[in-house]
C-alpha cells in the first residue's frame, strides 16, 4: 500500500470537553427574544420546554465545556469515527488535490446525530425529565434520540415530517424499534396539525411545522422537555466532537486543510466539523477556507435573510438572529429532508456576518450525481444530505485541476445513506428532478 488511506483514533482521544464558539466572537451573539414580549428571553422563559442544565450550556460563555464521563461511555460505542482519504476519487478526478472525509456514518443511528442525542438525553435524565418530545426531518434526529432515550430510560415521541415519515419508512421503524412513538407531521395529536390538515389534507410538512407540534405536545404534557437536534448553541457545542478528533486525524495524516466544506440544513454538522478549525484559526493565526453548502431551494445562507426570526411555523418559540427564509416557508419534498429548514443556526449566521465562513447551494439532480459518483469510487453510499458537500468538494477538485493547484480538502461526511435508497432509486430511473422553492411566509 502505497497511500495510506485511514487515519485512526483510540478511545482515550474522545474529546473530554465540548468546544463553545461563543465566546470567540467580538460582537456578542444577539440573544433570543420572548415569542411574546419580544424582549429576550430570560433562562425561565426557556424552562418552559428546555430542562435548566441544558439552558446553562445554551447560555453559557465558557469557551470549554466538560463532557459527563457517562456520556463519553456511551460515544464510545462509535468514537472516535474514523478520518479517510478518498483516493480513488481523487484518482477518477484526476486532481491534484487531496481529499480527507470525516465519516460519521458509523454510528448506531448512521449519522453525527447521537453526539448530541446522547448529551440531551443524558442532562433530561440527570433534571428529571420523563418524557422527551421532538421533531425529525428525514429521521436521523428521530432516531439517535429514540435510542439516546431508551438507554437513559426515558420516554420519546417523535414529529417526523409527513413528506419524510412515507419517503422514508425504515427510519420511522428505526425510531419504533427503539421504542419511541412517531407520527407524521403534520399530525392529529395536536390542535395545529388538525388545524393544518383540515386546510391541506396531503400537507407534506416541514422542519418549522414539526417544531411547533413538538413544543405544544411538550408544553401541554406532564414531566415532558422539548429536545432539538440542531440549530441551538448546545447542539453546535456538543457536534464539535467531530472536528476536534478530525484537527488530531489530518495531523496523523501530516496535513493541514486548505479548504473545509460541511453540508447545512439548521447547522448541527456543519459546526461539528467546522467550529474547532475556526477556533484553532483565530486562536492559533491559521487560514482555511470553510464553506457551507445547501439545497438551492432551500438555502437560508444563500437566498434568506439575517434577521430576527421564530424557530417554527406557529411562532412558539424564541425568536432567534439567524438566516432565514420566512417561518412559513415550506420546503420542497426534497429528498434531503434533514435540510429542509427555514433558519439557520444563529452562531453559524454570526460566523457567516464576520466573514469566517462562505456558502453556497446546489440543485438535486447535481448532488446525487455526486454521491453516485463517491459511490462508485469510495465504496459508502452516502445520505442526501452530505451529498451536498460531496458535490462542492468534486468541484473544488475540479478546480484544483484546472488550475494545477495540490490544495488539501477536507470534508465531513456525516451519514450513509443506507436507508435513503428510494431517492437513489428515483435518481437512477430518471423520475428525480429538481423542484421549484415553496411558499414564503
Amino acid at each position: 500500500m502505497t497511500t495510506p488511506v485511514r487515519f485512526d483514533l483510540t478511545q482515550n482521544d474522545i474529546p473530554e470537553q465540548w468546544l463553545n464558539l461563543a465566546p470567540m466572537f467580538n460582537e456578542p451573539l444577539p440573544p433570543p427574544l420572548h415569542p411574546g414580549t419580544q424582549q429576550p428571553a430570560s433562562p425561565e422563559d426557556m424552562g418552559k420546554i428546555f430542562p435548566m442544565n441544558i439552558l446553562e450550556q445554551e447560555m453559557s460563555m465558557e469557551p470549554w465545556i466538560k463532557v459527563p464521563e457517562e456520556v463519553r461511555e456511551i460515544y464510545a460505542l462509535w468514537r472516535p469515527t474514523p478520518l479517510l482519504r478518498a483516493v480513488r476519487l481523487e484518482r477518477a478526478l484526476k486532481t491534484p488535490a487531496k481529499i480527507y472525509y470525516k465519516y460519521e456514518g458509523v454510528s448506531y443511528a448512521g449519522s453525527h446525530k447521537p453526539n448530541s442525542a446522547v448529551a440531551q438525553a443524558y442532562y433530561n435524565r440527570e433534571a428529571g425529565t420523563k418524557r422527551v418530545v421532538t421533531e425529525t426531518g428525514a429521521g436521523q434526529w428521530g432516531s439517535a434520540l429514540s435510542f439516546a432515550c431508551k438507554v437513559f430510560g426515558l420516554e420519546c415521541v417523535v414529529y417526523m415530517v409527513s413528506v419524510s415519515y412515507h419517503q422514508k419508512p425504515y427510519r420511522k421503524l428505526l425510531m419504533q424499534t427503539w421504542d419511541a412513538t412517531v407520527h407524521a407531521s403534520p399530525s392529529r395529536e395536536t390542535a395545529f396539525g388538525r388545524a393544518l390538515l383540515e386546510e391541506r389534507p396531503d400537507h407534506p410538512g416541514s422542519l418549522g411545522i414539526a417544531i411547533s407540534e413538538a413544543i405544544e405536545d411538550t408544553v401541554t404534557s406532564k414531566d415532558t422537555k422539548y429536545a432539538l437536534g440542531s440549530v441551538l448553541n448546545h447542539v453546535c457545542l456538543h457536534q464539535s466532537v467531530i472536528g476536534q478528533e478530525s484537527i488530531k486525524q489530518m495531523a496523523l495524516a501530516g496535513v493541514e486543510p486548505d479548504t473545509i466544506i460541511g453540508c447545512i440544513g439548521g447547522g448541527s454538522n456543519f459546526a461539528g466539523i467546522a467550529f474547532p478549525w475556526i477556533h484553532r484559526s483565530l486562536t492559533e493565526n491559521k487560514k482555511y477556507r470553510i464553506i457551507a453548502v445547501e439545497p438551492d431551494v432551500c438555502a437560508s445562507m444563500t437566498k434568506g435573510e439575517l434577521r430576527y426570526d421564530f424557530g417554527d411555523t406557529a411562532e412558539t418559540t424564541p425568536l432567534m438572529m439567524m438566516h432565514t427564509l420566512g417561518h412559513k416557508f415550506v420546503p420542497p419534498a426534497i429528498h434531503a429532508g434533514g435540510l429542509r429548514y427555514h433558519g439557520m443556526a444563529p452562531m453559524v449566521s454570526h460566523a457567516r456576518k464576520h466573514g469566517w465562513i462562505e456558502a453556497k447551494s446546489y440543485q438535486q439532480s447535481r448532488i446525487f450525481e455526486a454521491a453516485v459518483q463517491f459511490a462508485r469510487t469510495e465504496g459508502i453510499i452516502p445520505a442526501p444530505e452530505p451529498s451536498h458537500a460531496i458535490a462542492a468538494v468534486i468541484d473544488e477538485a475540479i478546480d484544483c485541476r484546472e488550475k494545477n493547484e495540490p490544495k488539501t480538502i477536507l470534508f465531513n461526511l456525516c451519514g450513509h445513506g443506507f436507508l435513503d435508497m428510494a431517492s437513489y432509486d428515483a435518481f437512477l430511473t430518471g423520475k428525480l428532478h429538481n423542484d421549484t422553492p415553496g411558499s414564503e411566509g
